[in-house]
């Protein structure tokens, strides 16, 4: 059996009282970075709940990395092959 691989994703937070902002990265055994962020803003009749606000800018930062990472395989996959391959979307 191959070796188990593993990625990390690092997430971190700026915060104030209003907005929330989440910055993601990934590393990939290719050597290649992806960086993402997302946001999170606060309606001044909302109870303060600044974990919330990680949750939501941290979801936003990682479906934009889900994006980076269907165009990265989609591009590799078509320059080995030749042909314009299409992402399955659910």
């Amino acid at each position: 059996m191959k070796d188990a691989v593993g990625w990390h994703v690092d997430v971190k937070f700026d915060e104030d009282s209003e907005r929330t902002r989440a910055a993601a990265l990934v590393r990939l055994p290719d050597g290649s970075e992806l960086r993402s962020h997302g946001y999170a803003s606060r309606h001044p009749s909302d109870a303060n709940q600044p974990r919330v606000g990680e949750e939501l800018a941290a979801a936003r930062a990682l479906n934009d990395l889900k994006e980076q990472l269907l165009t990265k395989a989609h591009d590799e996959i078509d320059g080995a092959s030749g042909r314009t391959s299409y992402p399955i979307t659910r």
